[in-house]
């Protein structure tokens, strides 16, 4: 199946060659996954903090909130263009998914379109069947010629607050940070904004790394994708991954009425409130329950 127009690779010059990028941007990719592992150690500060039942709470709601805007914003929206926004809404998504620490919406946009186009073959930025487990999971996150030729996301760059979004990819989660450190102190920080960091990474990595080896295959995709429903709890909807190959353009990726997908019914409830529009839905074939 093919990818929309605009989310198809340009050019066989749109992925970069290896050692082909800057001297600056090697040393960026390199500040950027020391901070990264930094990070996992940010939350034992609690330790000194001590944990409050704010902290916790905060914890439990950035973790959903965000990996809404992953999930609706980054995945559904940018990457698929799954339902159609104001420029408003567009902006708040993507914002709201950048919070997340999860770079730039260019560069998930890009990276996740090549995933797509080249699924568990060569191209595929984090195939657990062509690389390990743990490069899927992770790893592939610093190479160094992990940036995002424009080439990818014209549709997107033509938006110069998302150009400035991506470039700045910083500026949302040390906002939210800083917010949430005034309001509820050093174990907001900690627990709060930090643990729930962490745990929307590693719940979002499963959906590269697991749900490509573990699940079941309802469709014969040319990939490995398996729906997997511990993953689409801890996603919101996402972990439904057979489905979403199989037709990546639905903006619902639970094709069953039983397969939970949060993301889909909070997108309907926006879409009563004219938030969002002309979402995109799978064939009625692909919903019918008599199918396994």
């Amino acid at each position: 199946m093919e990818l929309p127009v605009s989310s198809q690779p340009q050019s066989s010059d749109a992925v970069a060659e290896p050692g082909a990028e800057a001297p600056s941007n090697v040393t960026r990719n390199r500040i950027v996954r020391a901070m990264f592992w930094l990070l996992h150690l940010a939350p034992l500060g609690a330790l000194w903090s001590g944990v409050t039942w704010q902290a916790v709470v905060v914890c439990v709601v950035l973790y959903v909130a965000r990996m809404f805007g992953i999930t609706a914003g980054y995945h559904r929206y940018f990457s698929h263009k799954t339902f159609r926004t104001s420029r408003v809404v567009q902006f708040m998504l993507a914002w709201l998914a950048q919070t997340s620490m999860q770079r730039g919406v260019l560069w998930w946009a890009a990276h996740h379109r090549d995933h797509h186009a080249y699924s568990d073959r060569n191209g595929d930025p984090h195939s657990p069947l062509l690389r390990t487990f743990w490069y899927a999971h992770v790893m592939w996150l610093w190479d160094d010629t992990a940036d995002a030729p424009s080439a990818r996301v014209r549709d997107l760059e033509r938006y110069p607050e998302l150009r400035w979004l991506d470039r700045w990819w910083l500026v949302p989660p040390v906002t939210l940070a800083v917010a949430v450190t005034l309001l509820f102190g050093w174990p907001g920080l900690f627990v709060g904004f930090f643990l729930s960091t962490v745990l929307t990474w590693h719940g979002t990595f499963l959906v590269n790394s697991v749900a490509h080896l573990v699940g079941r295959r309802r469709f014969e995709t040319p990939d490995g994708s398996r729906n997997n429903w511990f993953i689409a709890l801890v996603t919101l909807g996402e972990g439904w991954h057979n489905n979403h190959h199989h037709y990546m353009n639905s903006v619902r990726q639970g094709f069953r009425w039983y397969e939970i997908d949060i993301t889909y019914y909070t997108l309907v409830a926006m879409s009563w409130l004219g938030l969002v529009w002309d979402m995109k839905l799978p064939p009625d074939e692909l919903t019918r329950s008599s199918a396994r």
